[in-house]
Order: structure tokens, then sequence, then C-alpha cells
């Protein structure tokens, strides 16, 4: 039986990457809300969120490797039509979650002031920060258990599950902070503890729906192997490595633009703001791309494989050029909201790259799910060694005393996702080196 895709290709990726775009928006927009909530109660409360958030999204990200595993893993099994060894990933999957979430338990409750701490925080933001963490350390099976449900229910081609469950645990999050925070309808006003309380409570149930939905399509297994879970962590190790390396690039950029000066640092976080929110445009393609190369790879059609990141890049390299032509025309918008006026000099020029670059990221987005999708983590995590190593040099070259530092250093940032797209594409097409894509 012929999978949708080859014969309705067009309709069969976008059909599938709306869901995820949905779905992937609907956590930073959850995400304003409870700030917009928390920030209500005052300066100390808002820093403690901030704190604590920054610090718990630091360390449930180090387990982003289950997600992505889990999802080519069974998207190729699926491919070849091994229910049983799908079943048997998601449930290696699963309890491997629920492990790491023990051990994360083990170290935030305890040591949560010393956390909240190294985030700087000190005296009632620190007292406030530590109340959240505890809380919050006790959804992180949940927040595990999650992700590796979505990346099983992506692998198996089920796009909308996932977007269902995001915006049922978003809505509820919504409503108990409403309930939690302030007091409402007889509830105790719990302030930043209650948001706390909230998400976990709504994160609990998304893990729920979502462990349910796997057992009903894939049934739950014992059928892993030591082996199988070696394979995955490996899989993080390299994960690791590449999303660290990601990570200090940003940081190490965002630390050089608030050294040339206030005005730059405002405008680099206006620029990086917007450049992360496009970001999820751009990974619902990747998402997407990484679960039908997977199923395709499974199936050993490396031909069909390849039409998928083909067709994708097509598709990625339209919104790219449509997302820079409205960061371009839209940015007195984004001055107005975001850009304090004593930076418009220096973020017009910086602003201006960042919207040519969108089709570059595009690239670089998409080709990232490709590689996931035949599991090539290890080529994944050396290519992105080479683009942070250009783009660090790149952005020690900056001049922070020049007048227009800040848009050389997002030319930086652009020479760092170009060498990222480049080396992503190559992989693909001729197939530099041990590709999976070398018919």
């Amino acid at each position: 039986m012929k999978h949708p895709f080859q014969t309705h290709p067009n309709r069969t990726l976008i059909t599938l990457s709306l869901p995820v775009l949905l779905s992937m928006t609907a956590e930073p927009l959850t995400a304003l809300v409870d700030t917009a909530f928390v920030a209500s109660l005052g300066s100390v409360a808002l820093a403690a969120l901030g704190a604590a958030s920054t610090a718990l999204s630091s360390l449930f990200w180090i387990f982003n490797f289950l997600n992505i595993g889990a999802q080519t893993e069974v998207a190729q099994a699926y491919g070849r039509g091994e229910e049983n060894r799908a079943s048997g990933i998601a449930s290696l999957s699963l309890s491997m979650a629920l492990g790491f979430s023990a051990l994360l338990i083990l170290l935030i409750v305890p040591n949560a002031a010393w956390i909240a701490s190294l985030m700087g925080a000190t005296g009632n933001v620190q007292t406030e920060a530590v109340n959240y963490m505890q809380i919050r350390a006790y959804g992180a099976p949940a927040v595990l258990l999650v992700a590796v449900a979505f990346g099983v229910l992506r692998g198996l081609q089920d796009m909308r599950s996932p977007l269902w469950i995001a915006l049922g645990v978003n809505a509820l999050n919504v409503l108990l902070d409403w309930l939690l925070v302030f007091g409402n309808l007889g509830f105790p006003a719990m302030g930043v503890a209650g948001s706390a309380l909230a998400s976990t409570i709504a994160q609990w149930l998304g893990a729920l729906i979502g462990v349910l939905l796997i057992a009903r399509k894939l049934g739950l297994s014992r059928n892993f192997t030591l082996v199988q879970a070696k394979n995955l962590l490996k899989v993080g190790g390299d994960l690791f490595v590449r999303t660290g390396l990601l990570n200090f690039f940003l940081a190490f950029s965002t630390r050089t633009a608030t050294q040339i000066s206030a005005d730059a640092g405002a405008a680099h976080q206006a620029i990086r703001q917007v450049f992360l929110f496009t970001s999820l445009a751009l990974d619902a393609y990747a998402s997407t791309v990484q679960s039908l190369v997977g199923y395709f790879v499974g199936q050993d059609a490396i031909d069909w494989a390849k039409r998928v990141v083909i067709l994708g890049a097509k598709w990625a390299l339209g919104t790219g050029f449509a997302l820079g032509s409205l960061m371009w025309f839209g940015r007195a918008l984004v001055m107005d909201m975001l850009v304090p006026a004593t930076a418009f000099s220096v973020f017009i020029p910086a602003w201006a790259v960042s919207a040519l670059s969108q089709p570059i990221n595009a690239i670089a987005f998409l080709t990232d799910g490709a590689h996931w999708g035949t599991g090539d983590y290890r080529f994944l995590r050396n290519a992105m060694l080479a683009a942070t190593t250009i783009g660090i040099i790149g952005v020690q070259m900056v001049d922070i005393q020049a007048p227009n530092a800040l848009l050389y250093l997002w030319i930086a940032a652009t020479a760092w996702a170009t060498t990222r797209a480049v080396f992503g594409w190559l992989r693909v097409n001729p197939g530099i080196g041990k590709s999976p894509f070398r018919i």
C-alpha cells in the first residue's frame, strides 16, 4: 500500500506540517500568558519565574534526545511494518523518561536554592524561585513523557493527536493559572507557586493522555533490549553536544551584543525573540520531514526519502522568503512593540540581515530534520561543531566599538546558519561522506 506522500506529496507535506506548527506555537503563547499573570504580582514574582523557568528548561532540554530518537526509530519501524519493534521502542523511551525524570526530581528538589542562586536569584526572588522549582520538579516525569509521546505519535505519522494534547494542556494551564495564581472561585491565592502547580497538573494530564494513546495505537510491552537503550543513550550524547554548541553560540552572541552597548543589547534581544518565533514555522517542516524520511528509510526507499527532502526544501524556502518579507515590511510594528527608540538606528541594519537570512535558516532547519530521520546524529554533531567554530570566529572579529557592530554580529550569525545549511544539504545531495541518502 502506497504512502499518501507518494500520490499527493504536496498535500501530505502540508497537512502533516500544519498540526505540528500549531502544537509548537501553543506552548510559547501559553508561556506569555503565564508571564502576564505573574507580572501582575510584581517584579519579585516575575524575576523568580524567569530564573526558575529558565533553569528548569535548561535541565529538561538535556533529555530531548528521547523525543528525537523515539520519533526516528518508530518512523523507521513503521516503514518496515514492524509494529512490535515500534511498540518496544515506544515502551523503552517511556521507561527511560520515567527513570531520568526520577533523577531530575532527586537533583532539583534538595538543590533548588543552589540552582536559583546560580541564576542570580537572591532574597525574596530566590525564595519564590525555590518554591516554583520544587513544585515543578514533580512535573518532570510528565514533561518527559509528553515529549516522548509526541515523538512516538509523529513517528507513526499522527501529527494531529499531539496538537490536540498540546491545545488541551495549554488551555487547562491557563485556566488553572487564573484559579491558583490569584485565588479565584474560592481557590487559595498561591502566587508564583500557583503557576508552578497549574503547569504540573496540566502536564500530568497531557502525559496520561499521550501514554494511553500510544497504548491504544501500539500497545505497551517489555519487548526492548539493553542494546536499544544503549543506542538511545548514544543518540543522547551526540545531540547533547550538538544542542550544547547551538546554545553556546546563541549565548556568546547575546553576550557580545550586550557588550557593544545597552541599545545594541536591547535591539539584539528584540531580533532574537522574533527569530526564535519564526523558527517554529521552519521547525514544523523539519519535524514532518523527519517522520517521512524515517518512514521511507525503514522501507529502504531512499529515493523517496530524498524526494521528501527536496519537496520540503521548496516549501521551507518559500516560507523563509515569506517570513523574511514579513519581517522587513513589518519592522515598524516590531520597533514600536519591542525596541526602545534610542536603539532604532542599530536595530534596522541588523534586522535587515536577519530577515534576509530566513531562507538560509529554512534549509538549516529542514536538513536537521532530514538527518534526524535517517539517524545521522554524529554528522549533525560534527556539522554543528564546524558551524559554531566559524560563527565564534566571526563574532570574535566584530569590533564592538564600531558604529555598525551589531550589524556585523548578525552577519556572523548568518555565516553560522549558512555553514549548517551547506553541510546539511551536501549530505543529502550529492551525499558527502557516508551519507544515508546516497542511493
